[in-house]
C-alpha cells in the first residue's frame, strides 16, 4: 500500500451526493483551530475505518502528518490512491485562479490518523508597494 502512484478506482456513484456538494464545501479539516487575516489552521483526527467526506481545496496551503496511518483519497474523476503520511511530513499545494481540487480522505490503517492543515489566507503574498 505504499505505492502513491498507483490509481485505483471507486463507485462514483456510492458518493454522488457527497460529490454534488463537495464544490461548496470548504472545510477541509474537522474543526478550526485558529483564524486571522493571514491564515486558518485546521485540525483533523481521522480515526481507523472513518473518512473525511469529499471537500474542495481553493486557497494555497500545506499540510502536516502529527500522527501516521495509511489513508486512501478519493478524487472526483473516479481515480483513487494509496497514501503513507510519515510523521512530520509536510505538504504544500498551490492553487491559481479558477484552480481547485476536490478529494476526501479514509483512514484504512488501524491507528488515528492527524493531519494539521493551514490555509494561506492572503496566498502568501507581501503587499505590493506602488510607484507615485
Amino acid at each position: 500500500m505504499s505505492d502513491e502512484t498507483a490509481v485505483p478506482t471507486y463507485d462514483v456513484d456510492e458518493f454522488q451526493d457527497e460529490l454534488k456538494a463537495a464544490k461548496d464545501n470548504l472545510a477541509v479539516g474537522n474543526v478550526v483551530w485558529f483564524e486571522n487575516e493571514s491564515v486558518r489552521v485546521w485540525g483533523s483526527t481521522i480515526e481507523p475505518g472513518t473518512r473525511v467526506p469529499f471537500h474542495n481545496h481553493t486557497i494555497d496551503y500545506f499540510w502536516v502528518c502529527v500522527r501516521a496511518s495509511s489513508a486512501f483519497q478519493r478524487f472526483e474523476d473516479g481515480t483513487g490512491r494509496y497514501i503513507e503520511p510519515t510523521v512530520g511530513q509536510v505538504s504544500f499545494q498551490r492553487y491559481g485562479p479558477g484552480e481547485n481540487l476536490i478529494h476526501d480522505l479514509e483512514n484504512v490503517g488501524d491507528s488515528p490518523l492527524e493531519i494539521v492543515t493551514v490555509e494561506l489566507l492572503d496566498g502568501g503574498q507581501r503587499p505590493h508597494t506602488h510607484a507615485h
